[in-house]
């Protein structure tokens, strides 16, 4: 049952309201505000559901191109430095379709639908590059690609429906473009909405400059729309090598060596275990050493504790995974365990440090004469 409500939640949804946008581009819908409700909540969900997805595909957003990332992780698709340009240009995107909806266009003058027009350009130019940059995993993620067709067809929609609403008005009087007598000629030539897509391509890249202009006063770099894509590893725009991905160990201790802060769980040095490289800590070598003082006298009871372990200890390793402050407590919480493995390994081992030190060394492999 809990399948099925899922599978209604995160498929039925999207599929039901991506296949209202795409029928409202060839049919006009008579219930506009119900219509513009299941846009903005095709829209939102579908930003939140791709988020969800590429969480769930191993991307890191808060992770930069030069951070040392695990197992299949993926670095940023966008650089955090890059932020505030998208969203100030999504968001003009969205105001520009807001006024459209919300106006008859043949109260406001052509030349304000023709810029609204010029900001749902910028929205989806965003969300065409963004599209493009993710590529990489777009094929093992497929209903990503939903979302931007959804907004594309909603924005086509929109600019369909306006230039239809400008022609079936008629005549315009002159007096409605203002006193202002540039103004009033832009307007003029503006007069065939039939050219509106057309004109409003031209005012992109001024109003773009604008736009840029402004944020660079604000403190966002000169390219930081084109440093947003590129300061990045992993995508297709990137022009950063990330450092190759580590092995993260399901084993928690393992877990904790490597996710916690590196002045707390104290990482010594690169080890090997099951053909993968892992970071080790001294807390982990000291377990591992006492796990090899307990297999070879106590076989049996190894067994058991083994068994017990990778029953409980993978779930909390996915607990903590990733997690800094969860891996930090628990190499806290596991500090009296450690204490008490040393002790019994120098209970019972002539050299402890010699067999705490080789743990997780890489093997030798054995030359064929």
């Amino acid at each position: 049952m809990e399948g099925l409500f899922i599978l209604f939640i995160f498929v039925g949804i999207p599929a039901v309201l991506s296949l209202y946008v795409l029928i409202g581009v060839f049919h006009e819908w008579h219930h506009k505000n119900l219509r513009n409700v299941l846009w903005a909540a095709t829209i939102i969900l579908g930003e939140l559901y791709t988020y969800i997805l590429l969480k769930f595909g191993d991307v890191s957003f808060d992770a930069g191109w030069n951070e040392q990332l695990y197992n299949a992780q993926r670095h940023q698709p966008i650089w955090t430095g890059g932020y505030v340009t998208l969203i100030v240009m999504s968001l003009l995107g969205v105001i520009g379709a807001a006024v459209l909806i919300s106006k008859n266009v043949n109260k406001i003058p052509p030349l304000v639908s023709v810029m609204c027009i010029s900001f749902m350009y910028m929205a989806l130019l965003v969300q065409l590059v963004w599209t493009i940059q993710c590529l990489p995993i777009v094929f093992s993620l497929t209903p990503y690609l939903v979302v931007p067709v959804d907004i594309f067809l909603i924005a086509i929609t929109i600019i369909k429906e306006k230039i239809k609403e400008w022609g079936d008005a008629g005549n315009h009087l002159n007096d409605d473009f203002g006193k202002n007598i540039f103004i009033k000629k832009l307007n003029k030539i503006l007069i065939n909405s039939k050219k509106w897509p057309f004109y409003a391509l031209i005012l992109f890249l001024p109003l773009l400059g604008m736009v840029l202009g402004v944020l660079i006063l604000f403190g966002q770099e000169p390219d930081a729309i084109i440093k947003a894509w590129t300061n990045t590893s992993d995508w297709t725009f990137s022009s950063k090598v990330g450092p190759q991905n580590l092995y993260y160990d399901e084993h928690y201790l393992c877990t904790v060596a490597a996710g916690g802060h590196e002045g707390i769980v104290k990482p010594l040095r690169m080890g090997e275990r099951h053909g993968h490289k892992v970071i080790v800590n001294r807390q982990l070598m000291i377990a591992n050493a006492f796990e090899n003082v307990l297999e070879e006298k106590t076989p049996h009871f190894h067994r058991l504790l083994r068994n017990f372990y990778d029953t409980y200890g993978f779930p909390i390793a996915d607990m903590i995974r990733m997690h800094k402050v969860a891996c930090d407590i628990t190499y806290f919480v596991m500090k009296p365990l450690e204490l008490f493995f040393l002790v019994v390994l120098y209970i019972v081992d002539i050299n402890p440090e010699n067999r705490i030190v080789v743990q997780y060394l890489p093997k030798k492999k054995s030359k064929n004469n």
